[in-house]
């Protein structure tokens, strides 16, 4: 089965530093098959007859070992991430093409009421939707001024860690 694993924090302000080369070859090292990394932010796609909760834990270990710091690491199959490109929930919002969308990866699917809590940020320059453990988030201004962004708003209202990539990331990784 084809994974991505999505490193948070690493490689941000200076902090928590891991080389792309170092990583991979730390999923080689995993025994891992067809390992490659995308971008400096901790993507790694890669192969495994694992399951993801195994892997997860797994990887987790190897970067505490490795590099001496914990990071959370969220796994999605191809299946998933197809179906969270497939799920794309801002077709229909006025020139959504020209505004900035992320996908945050959620560690567990929220509950109804905290989605709820969640939505009631929205308002016609900023949404946030959630569909099972993703969220889907559409900017009409600059991402660092966003509230997603600014106030950690996700992670506080959901209770649940989450690591986010932009659109145009999630669809190049999900191609190589």
């Amino acid at each position: 089965m084809t994974y991505f694993a999505f490193l948070k924090g690493i490689n941000v302000g200076g902090h928590n530093i891991i080389k792309m080369a170092e990583l991979k070859a730390m999923f080689d090292s995993l025994g891992f098959k067809n390992v490659r990394t995308f971008i400096q932010s901790g993507n790694v796609v890669f192969e495994s007859a694992d399951k993801a909760k195994a892997i997860k834990k797994k990887i987790e270990t190897a970067i505490k070992k490795s590099f001496g710091f914990d990071i959370c690491v969220v796994i999605r199959s191809k299946p998933e991430m197809d179906k969270i490109i497939q799920e794309y929930p801002f077709s229909k919002v006025k020139n959504h093409t020209e505004c900035k969308i992320t996908v945050g990866f959620l560690e567990a699917e929220p509950s109804i009421a905290l989605i709820k809590e969640l939505r009631a940020f929205n308002t016609v320059n900023e949404i946030f939707e959630v569909k099972g453990n993703s969220l889907y988030h559409l900017t009409r201004g600059n991402f660092s001024d966003s509230i997603f962004f600014k106030k950690n708003i996700v992670e506080k209202t959901l209770k649940i860690i989450c690591t986010a990539r932009n659109w145009n990331t999630i669809n190049r990784i999900f191609n190589i």
